[in-house]
């Protein structure tokens, strides 16, 4: 590997914090980095696309494994010749496409195509989730404001479903869109096509609560749902403390999970289609714990493509 000293002492410095999918045991570097170098879906002139795994931020905190950490040492890996910078990526808890762009140039002009994109009603992302819980409605759309709030130590991103025009104006809550769409359903779960108009922090695993059907994994969301004998309702952030998913034990046998296996489920929420200008799609594979719960649930493996017909814009949002 060209530049092997420095990049052995780039990965030393990248420290640890992912986790190896449904182990629970601590991703290393030189793991994490091969993880990457396997994933690359994409590669054309100055841009690479990669599909990370669950529970690798894009930043993370000091000394904290993350995908920028790893860049320089993945650039020497695949003999690249200039710096890489993160164009588009899914949040920490999330897998799927990263797109990388080595000029800064390409990168500026990508990042004003996906919001140009969302300011004229178009859906540039396209993610999936399976989900706990089958939403009413074949498809429809998730409509509310979405703003930070403290509690306690910790902000949370909570819903405000009536915003006034004050608060939207002063950018306090921001009005948000997801179009979502079930691709097929089985004992209770569903495979959901998610794309979402609008790009808020934790917008989709939020806006699924209000779906009633959280995302399966989702460990800092779904106490926000509630049952009472076997039919959901929404609970309030402040009274839904964060705590492991609960999940039924007819649920917990078909994915083979005991109670203590279930804390490490990764988050079944993937990002799986970036549109690019021109016309241009680019495509992430389900990752193996995302297939192999599809099949432990009996639901589709063979996702079709989002824009197939073509999405037809939304109707405008209210300023924010």
């Amino acid at each position: 590997m060209a530049g092997g000293g420095s990049a052995a002492r780039v990965l030393a410095r990248a420290g640890k914090g992912a986790r190896a999918v449904g182990s629970g045991r601590p991703l290393g570097p030189e793991e994490a980095l091969g993880l990457l170098e396997a994933s690359v879906v994409h590669r054309e002139g100055a841009l690479l696309t990669l599909s990370k795994p669950p529970g690798l931020p894009v930043l993370g905190h000091p000394g904290e494994l993350s995908l920028s950490a790893l860049l320089p040492a993945l650039r020497r890996r695949l003999d690249l010749p200039a710096e890489l910078h993160v164009v588009k990526a899914p949040a920490r808890e999330c897998s799927g496409l990263v797109l990388l762009s080595g000029c800064h140039r390409a990168t500026e002009q990508l990042q004003r195509f996906f919001t140009t994109a969302r300011r004229r009603g178009q859906f540039p992302t396209t993610y999936c989730a399976v989900t706990v819980g089958v939403p009413a409605e074949a498809e429809g759309e998730i409509r509310t404001g979405l703003r930070w709030q403290q509690q306690g130590d910790t902000a949370v991103v909570v819903p405000v479903l009536s915003p006034g025009r004050y608060s939207l104006a002063r950018k306090e809550v921001k009005s948000t869109l997801t179009r979502y769409r079930v691709l097929g359903a089985a004992g209770g779960c569903a495979l959901l096509q998610l794309q979402p108009r609008t790009a808020f922090p934790e917008q989709l695993p939020v806006h699924l609560t209000l779906l009633l059907c959280p995302a399966l994994g989702d460990h800092e969301h779904s106490s926000r749902v509630g049952r009472v004998l076997g039919v959901p309702f929404l609970l309030p952030p402040e009274a839904a403390p964060t705590h492991t998913q609960v999940l039924d034990e007819e649920l917990l046998s078909r994915l083979g999970l005991s109670p203590q296996q279930l804390r490490r489920l990764p988050l079944h929420l993937h990002l799986q289609q970036l549109m690019l200008p021109r016309g241009g799609l680019l495509c992430a594979p389900l990752p193996p714990h995302f297939l192999r719960t599809l099949r432990l649930l009996g639901l589709p493996e063979h996702l079709v493509p989002a824009g197939t017909p073509a999405p037809q814009p939304a109707p405008p949002l209210p300023p924010h």
